[in-house]
């Protein structure tokens, strides 16, 4: 079967856009099924340039790879132009090499707006209830995908059609930002139809059937990587809810937000951080709130490459990692970062947790806030490498005996093999024993 999905297996920034980028040279279509310009996945190519993609798959970089955007994305007009100019300002050639879903819904203004006036209400009323999203109209547009009033790419097609449900949408939208959010940032009818008219006739020739496309191409034999955003723990059903986006990253999600069914899904690869980030609120068992912590954010860069705003950091959780490998039936791991940990004398690993009501071991994650919020990780301990023990490393065989060890483990606590390790954020600083 030729489709593989490569999918985040924490809370995201695991370094997905790295590892699609390299895994995409040896296929022929990379296809993002969910999210939208929240998800930022960087690129660092081998003449040190650095890319941060937010719609476009991570794939563009191979030139003879075709890249779709599906109908599970939700499409920010302004990101998307940008993007696309970002990259054929950088030499990267784009059309007739990225395909759009007519089915995507599109982001507009007014959901910006909600999205922003919503996480402001929330943190006046408990700075704990806001859940931390990037602002970007993501949810609101989601909503409004669910509730059957969203504006897909193919009602941009017909100026009267989409001139009514627009006045409809903004009607309610103007209503809900004055009345319930005390806002005075309100929107146009005409203004908004004629920007997004003028974006249609920009990507038209990027838009296309694009389930009809991969279907054709699965039919062909050829191999297609499913690329998600965010992460496993980010999602919508199965995720820390209410701390979770507006999606599916789940494999699921794949079959959903591209059109293809699950019969041709051969491999699911899951990325994990060799120690655990997470942006916003929700529970996060193996948060560090001490100097390890501040450490791993300043030498890791946990900055996310979106909003800028500060990861919270700490050890690899095994228990939510098991959780997310099983319910996506991850076969392979592709672990990124480990370079990060070098230098450090103590490395930890959560095995288990306690609760700490009564002291009884728990092997499971749960989403269960309430019970999320009654337990400590238990940690195994590992000696640390050297700074420079990492230089001029090919294979996992000649890697520190310390560092192979905490490998051996993550492996046994998760029950799934490591296929690639990531040892630095270049194309060529990777190690790949197991493809």
């Amino acid at each position: 079967m030729p489709v593989t999905i490569v999918l985040g297996s924490q809370w995201g920034d695991e370094g997905k856009g790295k590892i699609v980028d390299r895994l995409a040279a040896k296929s022929d279509y990379v296809a993002r099924y969910q999210g939208g310009a929240n998800a930022g996945h960087t690129i660092k190519l081998p003449d040190g340039k650095e890319f941060v993609l937010h719609l476009i798959p991570s794939g563009i970089f191979q030139p003879e790879v075709l890249c779709v955007i599906g109908n599970g994305v939700v499409i920010d007009p302004v990101a998307l132009r940008e993007e696309i100019a970002m990259l054929e300002a950088a030499g990267v050639t784009v059309k007739n090499r990225l395909f759009i879903s007519y089915n995507a819904h599109l982001i507009m203004p007014y959901h910006k707006l909600i999205d922003k006036a919503m996480e402001a209400k929330l943190g006046k009323i408990d700075s704990s209830k806001a859940v931390g999203t990037t602002g970007r109209g993501i949810g609101p547009a989601y909503e409004d995908k669910f509730a059957r009033k969203g504006i897909r790419i193919v009602d941009l097609l017909d100026r009267p059609s989409l001139t009514e449900k627009l006045r409809q949408n903004i009607t309610e939208k103007n209503e809900l930002l004055s009345s319930f959010y005390d806002s005075k940032d309100l929107c146009d009818v005409e203004k908004i139809v004629a920007e997004y008219q003028a974006f249609d006739s920009e990507i038209d020739p990027y838009v296309t059937d694009t389930a009809l496309m991969l279907n054709t191409a699965i039919k062909q034999g050829k191999r297609i990587l499913a690329e998600g955003a965010q992460a496993a723990l980010l999602d919508i059903d199965f995720g820390t809810y209410p701390y979770v986006t507006s999606s599916n990253p789940t494999a699921g999600g794949a079959c959903t937000g591209l059109g293809i069914p699950p019969t041709s899904i051969d491999n699911v690869i899951g990325v994990v951080k060799a120690y655990s980030t997470r942006v916003g609120n929700g529970p996060f068992p193996t948060e560090l709130l001490d100097e390890t912590g501040e450490l791993l954010r300043s030498v890791g860069h946990e900055f996310g490459a979106t909003t800028g705003r500060p990861r919270r950091c700490g050890w690899l959780d095994a228990v939510s990692v098991r959780y997310t490998s099983m319910l996506n039936g991850i076969n392979s791991i592709a672990l990124t970062k480990l370079d990060v940990l070098s230098g450090m004398d103590e490395i930890k690993l959560c095995t288990h947790y306690e609760r700490t009501t009564d002291g009884k071991r728990l092997e499971h994650f749960t989403t269960d806030l309430r019970a999320l919020a009654n337990i400590r990780p238990i940690y195994e301990s590992f000696a640390g490498w050297g700074k420079n023990d990492f230089d001029g490393i090919t294979s996992r065989q000649a890697l520190p005996e310390t560092a192979k060890k905490y490998l051996l483990a993550i492996e046994k606590e998760i029950g799934v093999s490591l296929g690639i390790i990531s040892l630095g954020p270049g194309r060529n600083e990777t190690l790949a024993d197991g493809l």
